[in-house]
């Protein structure tokens, strides 16, 4: 294993955020897990993870959390994950990683960033150390560690069904987005948990869609996000931020929360709306991406 091209180099990979275009609640499952349909699409903001792959077996996180211990941290869960797989067809596997994490995006915004640092461990390492995995197996152990992680692996659009994992590509428009978050952080757990969460939306119909993206308009009376309505009852900041955004441009909240997107045809009418926010809101633009930017990466080592 000494040949490896990779070892005691240091590679830096994007950890891009994703927006759910809408999120239905279809049902729940036995297992506690719910039935969803959504639209996944990509933004052009990413948090940024740095491995330098080592000769030794240990995963180190070089820029802990705050608030989260190592072990808890899902860019270490992921690493592990990958080297268990692997050590099981090659006992006498022998790599490790220090990875270093640049962390912008922020966290309970519903942005799927903890998820998107997963995937992006899983493509790395698999590059890095030379596992030859293919994507389909490292999304079903990116399952393991979440029902968003397997978006992020695979990294195109999708029209996604099932818990998350069932993805059909789509292609819906590049829009400018306004990314707004309210000052608070909301546990996708609560929101899944909660009792008055609706879990009864009707299921799209096939005509609906197609493998070129949505016809209708995404802010049109067919869709929306079922957490959002939860959301805006028990958190007056999502509630206020969302109906005064709702004055100036299409709105919506993204996954679990806090976070709302704004939709604009142009960079400049984000930045235009991004001037007027109240002070001290939270707030990035960012291009809407059908095509996630760590593949490039990936594909060119």
């Amino acid at each position: 294993m000494s040949d490896n091209q990779y070892l005691h180099k240091s590679i830096s990979f994007p950890c891009p955020a994703k927006l759910n275009l809408f999120l239905h609640i279809v049902g729940q499952r036995n297992d506690g897990y719910h039935e969803l349909e959504t639209l996944f699409q990509f933004l052009d903001y990413s948090d940024t993870i740095t491995i330098t792959t080592t000769d030794k077996k240990n995963i180190n996180l070089l820029t802990p959390i705050e608030g989260v211990e190592n072990n808890d941290n899902l860019i270490i869960k992921a690493a592990r994950l990958l080297q268990d797989e692997i050590l099981k067809e090659k006992p006498a596997f022998a790599f490790g990683a220090d990875i270093k994490l640049k962390k912008i995006l922020p966290m309970g915004g519903g942005l799927g960033g903890g998820s998107s640092n997963a995937a992006t461990v899983l493509l790395a390492l698999n590059k890095l150390w030379q596992c030859n995995l293919p994507i389909v197996m490292l999304a079903k152990l990116g399952l393991k560690l979440g029902a968003d992680v397997p978006i992020f692996v695979h990294g195109f659009a999708a029209f996604a069904q099932g818990i998350g994992e069932q993805l059909i590509p789509a292609t819906p428009q590049e829009y400018w987005y306004l990314v707004t978050k309210p000052h608070c952080s909301i546990s996708t757990k609560e929101v899944f948990t909660a009792k008055d969460l609706p879990r009864n939306t009707k299921k799209i119909s096939p005509e609906t869609y197609t493998t070129q993206g949505f016809n209708n308009d995404l802010f049109s009376d067919l869709f929306h996000n079922d957490c959002q309505t939860l959301v805006i009852k028990h958190y007056p900041e999502v509630a206020k931020l969302l109906a005064w955004l709702l004055e100036y441009a299409p709105s919506r909240m993204t996954g679990t929360g806090a976070c709302i997107f704004s939709r604009f045809t142009s960079q400049t009418q984000a930045h235009e709306l991004q001037k007027k926010l109240p002070e001290g809101t939270y707030s990035f633009i960012a291009r809407g991406l059908n095509r996630s930017p760590l593949l490039n990466i990936t594909h060119a080592l």
